[in-house]
């Protein structure tokens, strides 16, 4: 018999023949074997029990006084907490929309693009919390240390390219183009967050 015969059989809805069989055969050998191959090939892309480990980030507060900052690590980035005064949350709240120059909130805590405000940019208003990577050139504002220069708005200060920082971590003066992020946290108890 042919190979035009063996097609035409397959063609034609006749019985398969052995031909047939073994092309696929072959084909589903081919298939077990890449996915035997890619499966561990992506698997080993993921990330180890170390990095998962750095990825949350307990941090006790109760050794923050009122107007003090402090920094820690998360993820090989500086976070500062601030636990802010009265006086530096009524400040905060009253600042209108209008003197920002970045009107987001960027909140990783928050579904969507909300305004700025910081009621948007805090969970509890006694505490503030944002990533410390001045988002001009990626450098680590002043302002977490006691004597530290806080800038004109008493928040964050950048003295590589002058970029000014409120309270609430949003940009106020300078080249920087955006406000702190904020990173996912939560209270675990009126002491502790969680950031990650």
């Amino acid at each position: 018999m042919s190979a035009s015969s063996d097609t035409h059989n397959t063609l034609s809805g006749e019985e398969p023949t052995r031909r047939d069989f073994i092309h696929i055969f072959g084909a589903s050998v081919a298939a077990v074997g890449v996915i035997g191959v890619a499966v561990p090939l992506v698997d080993q892309m993921n990330p180890d029990a170390s990095v998962l480990a750095l990825s949350t980030k307990e941090v006790d507060l109760s050794g923050v006084p009122v107007g003090q900052a402090v920094k820690v690590m998360w993820q090989g980035k500086p976070v500062f907490i601030r636990h802010r005064t009265g006086e530096e949350i009524k400040q905060a709240e009253e600042t209108p929309l209008s003197a920002l120059k970045d009107p987001i909130a960027r909140n990783d805590n928050l579904p969507g693009k909300d305004d700025a405000e910081d009621k948007n940019r805090v969970i509890n208003p006694a505490w503030v919390v944002v990533v410390g990577v001045c988002t001009h050139l990626g450098c680590v504002p002043l302002g977490t240390s006691q004597g530290e220069s806080r800038g004109d708005f008493d928040g964050w200060f950048c003295p590589c390219h002058g970029s000014h920082y409120d309270v609430a971590g949003r940009i106020r003066k300078g080249p920087a183009p955006e406000n702190l992020l904020v990173p996912p946290y939560q209270f675990l108890t009126d002491t502790t967050i969680r950031i990650g």
